[in-house]
């Protein structure tokens, strides 16, 4: 079991940049993949970004790819979401979460979940 908290949201104009951190518990995640998931009222939970933990790779949602950076820490155990160039349609409650090994898009592929940290982008 892996604990997982989110922070760095909050209300920001359209274009401007947030970073969102995900600090995992103390432990080896040299085979996890880290994934990025938001989710607004009345649709499902959608994927954004993901990085291996172990590595370099990273993927990202086609709505996001060109303004949103995975990168990780690894002596902090952290994980983090480099928002740029934000539009009022990135308005969520972005999640972190954790799996064991390949990269895997689908919520439903995730075992562990922290609670969400709200961005709001106004325009």
């Amino acid at each position: 079991q892996v604990q997982l908290v989110e922070s760095g949201g909050g209300l920001v104009q359209a274009g401007g940049s947030l970073r969102l951190s995900c600090a995992a518990s103390g432990r080896t995640f040299s085979s996890y993949y880290m994934g990025w998931f938001r989710q607004t009222p009345g649709k499902e939970r959608e994927f954004v970004a993901a990085i291996s933990w172990s590595g370099s790779s990273t993927y990202y949602a086609d709505a996001v790819k060109g303004r949103f950076t995975s990168s990780r820490d690894n002596a902090k155990n952290t994980v983090y979401l480099q928002m740029n160039s934000l539009k009022p349609e990135d308005t969520a409650v972005y999640y972190c979460a954790a799996r064991q090994g390949a990269y895997r898009a689908s919520p439903t592929d995730y075992k562990d979940w922290g609670q969400g940290t709200q961005v709001t982008v106004s325009s």
